[in-house]
């Protein structure tokens, strides 16, 4: 996330993350115990798979997902790396403290709702809204989720069609297991959550590049050095109509940044010509690297 990017301090930044993993984790069990599991939502991961194993073995889905978490660590300290792994195993530990918890303290013996359509979008937005999280902090919540991280590693998929390929066998053994409602509604849950995933990870590394025609670039270019701590590209064109010489100011800058710049531009340079665009990748100082 880029606010923890900010923080020049490595300790500092290390206890940001693992806030931000606790926080991801607990909003990831809200969504699978309260909503996934008593409806038995089967759109993806360790989790999606335990109400169909629970069904076959007897083994409840908790315990499930715990020992199957266990099992794939191994795979992500192998092919994911030491920080990745030790993460992992954060998150896991976590997460299986909490479900167990939750599984003893707040025993759900039916769906929340009458409404599976609505016990659905929440056990798809606040899973898929962790692990985009999770994710972009280069962590997991274990699970199926290791093996699609290591697909992003050593193939071409982004996260969300890696997530998709792993998870798909979740769906499949869902219609046989509950039939085709609930196999209907892990479809979309999958799909759905693919795209939240996807969505939310564009949105955490969004940025806007503006282009700024204007008379004046010295005042625009000042702000943007001395306020913003940015910099900015200036070229020089010729006005289509007019045959005037303008210039080009060319920036790149987080989205609270644009307001403030935008605000600036209109009462300085009110004539100006601002073309604003989004950007969920920009590699280069001050932003993503390579």
């Amino acid at each position: 996330m880029r606010w923890i990017r900010k923080i020049n301090n490595p300790i500092l930044r290390e206890i940001a993350e693992y806030v931000m993993i606790t926080l991801s984790i607990l909003l990831m069990c809200v969504g699978i115990y309260f909503f996934k599991f008593p409806n038995n939502f089967s759109f993806g991961g360790v989790s999606g798979l335990a109400p169909a194993i629970s069904r076959l073995t007897g083994m409840d889905a908790p315990t499930f997902t715990s020992a199957a978490n266990i099992v794939l660590l191994v795979l992500g300290f192998f092919f994911l790396g030491k920080s990745v792994g030790i993460r992992t195993v954060y998150s896991t530990v976590v997460m299986t403290l909490v479900l167990n918890w939750m599984d003893k303290g707040i025993p759900m013996k039916a769906p929340l709702t009458n409404e599976p359509l609505l016990d659905l979008m929440f056990a798809i937005i606040l899973p898929g809204a962790a692990s985009a999280i999770l994710f972009d902090i280069d962590a997991s919540s274990g699970g199926t989720d290791i093996i699609a991280m290591i697909l992003r590693k050593y193939t071409r998929m982004n996260i969300a069609m890696a997530l998709f390929v792993v998870d798909i066998a979740a769906v499949v053994l869902s219609f046989i297991m509950f039939g085709p409602q609930t196999g209907l509604l892990s479809i979309l849950g999958l799909v759905v959550k693919s795209l939240i995933i996807n969505a939310v990870i564009e949105n955490l590394h969004m940025n806007k590049c503006f282009n700024i025609i204007c008379d004046h670039p010295k005042p625009i270019c000042d702000f943007i050095i001395n306020e913003l701590h940015h910099s900015a590209t200036v070229y020089r064109a010729e006005g289509a109509y007019t045959h005037q010489e303008k210039a080009v100011v060319m920036t790149m800058m987080s989205r609270s940044e644009a307001i403030r710049l935008r605000d600036f531009i209109r009462q300085q340079e009110p004539h100006s010509f601002i073309q604003i665009t989004n950007s969920s990748e920009i590699i280069g100082k001050g932003f993503d690297n390579v």
